[in-house]
């Protein structure tokens, strides 16, 4: 487990590619995090496991189908408007 989670979301396949392998490479250089990359190949959902964060990147309509922030809502709440 984790103790943050952070959900973006990129435009296309190549920009999810590029948000993830910077977020990589910037982590390791200021920090010194190794991070664990999964579904960089694809582009469609990267998951960044930097051991304390998780991240997600997601391609808008991926971020959509699986819709994790709803693991977070309150029985009954309404869905935000941009997710």
């Amino acid at each position: 487990m984790a103790d943050h989670m952070v959900i973006c979301s990129g435009r296309s396949s190549r920009q999810v590619s590029s948000i993830s392998e910077k977020l990589v490479d910037r982590l390791k250089q200021e920090f010194g995090v190794l991070s664990k990359v999964e579904g960089k190949e694809t582009g469609d959902w990267v998951l960044i496991d930097t051991g304390d964060v998780i991240v997600h990147v997601f391609r808008p309509e991926v971020r959509e189908f699986y819709q994790l922030e709803k693991m977070w809502q309150t029985p009954g709440q309404p869905a935000s408007a941009d997710g």
